[in-house]
C-alpha cells in the first residue's frame, strides 16, 4: 500500500471517531448537565512502516479532554428539579458503583426514595453515627424545599440532606450516559463545601450546538477530501500507470 494512500485512511478513521463524539454532543444538547468533548488530532510514529510502506503518518485521535465549564441554570418551577451552583456532583448508587452527576431531574420512588430519572438512588449524608446515605422523603407532609447545604425539607420536616461531592482533578474522570461520570479508583470524592443547591432549576448542558455544527461541517468536509484523495490515489494515478506502462 501507498504510503499516501494509509495516511488518507488513518484520516479518515480518526475523522469518523470525531462524527462520532460530535453526534454525540449534539444528541445530549438537552441533557441536564451533560458536558461536552474537545477532541484534536495528532500523527502517531510507526517504525516498522519503513519495511512495508513507502512513506506515511498515521492519524490518529488526540487524547480528549471533557469541558466541565458550568451550563446555563433554567428555571423550572418543579420541585424535585436541583441544580448546582459552584463546584461539585451528586452521588448517584448505581449497580456498577457511585456515578456522578450535576443532572438534578430526580423524582420519588414508591417507597419514597429520591432517585434519577432511571430509578437509581441518590446519595445523602450519613446521618452522625450510621452510614445509610439513603434519602427518602414523605411528600404528604408538604411541599418539597432545598436549603443551599442540600437539606431537603417536606414542609416543615426534614428529610435529609444531599450529598454533593467534588475532585481537586477532573481530568481522569470518564463521561457516561444521562450527563454521569466514573471516577477511577485512585482518584477520591470529597465533601463540598462551597457548594449550594437551588431548586426549581436545572443545569443545561453546556453544548453550544452552533459550535457543534461548525466542527461538525469542518470535520465532513475534511472526510469528503480524503475520500476524494484516495478515489485520485487508487482510479486516476493506477489507471494512468497501467495506461503508460502498457504503451512500452
Amino acid at each position: 500500500m501507498a504510503g499516501g494512500a494509509y495516511a488518507a485512511l488513518s484520516g479518515l478513521r480518526s475523522r469518523m471517531e470525531q462524527l462520532d463524539r460530535l453526534a454525540g454532543d449534539i444528541a445530549n444538547a438537552k441533557t441536564a448537565g451533560y458536558k461536552s468533548e474537545r477532541v484534536t488530532t495528532q500523527a502517531a510514529e510507526r517504525p516498522d512502516f519503513d519495511r512495508v510502506l513507502q512513506a506515511a503518518v498515521d492519524v490518529t485521535p488526540a487524547t480528549g479532554y471533557l469541558d466541565f465549564r458550568p451550563g446555563s441554570m433554567e428555571r423550572t418551577g418543579r420541585d424535585l428539579d436541583f441544580a448546582i451552583e459552584g463546584r461539585g456532583f451528586f452521588v448517584v448508587d448505581t449497580p456498577n458503583g457511585p456515578r456522578y452527576t450535576r443532572n438534578g431531574h430526580l423524582s420519588i420512588a414508591t417507597d419514597g426514595t429520591l432517585v434519577t430519572a432511571d430509578g437509581h438512588p441518590l446519595q445523602a449524608v450519613a446521618p452522625q453515627g450510621t452510614t445509610d446515605r439513603t434519602l427518602k422523603v414523605d411528600a404528604t407532609s408538604g411541599p418539597l424545599s432545598v436549603a443551599g447545604d442540600g437539606t431537603v425539607s417536606a414542609g416543615s420536616q426534614t428529610m435529609g440532606r444531599l450529598r454533593v461531592v467534588d475532585f481537586d482533578d477532573y481530568s481522569t474522570l470518564e463521561r457516561e450516559e444521562l450527563g454521569r461520570f466514573r471516577a477511577p479508583a485512585s482518584l477520591t470524592p470529597e465533601e463540598s463545601s462551597n457548594a449550594e443547591v437551588r431548586s426549581g432549576l436545572l443545569e443545561a448542558s453546556n453544548v453550544s450546538v452552533v459550535d457543534r455544527m461548525v466542527a461538525l461541517t469542518e470535520v465532513a468536509r475534511g472526510f469528503e477530501a480524503l475520500q476524494r484523495g484516495l478515489n485520485i490515489l487508487h482510479t486516476e494515478l493506477d489507471g494512468r500507470a497501467i495506461s503508460e506502462l502498457g504503451r512500452r
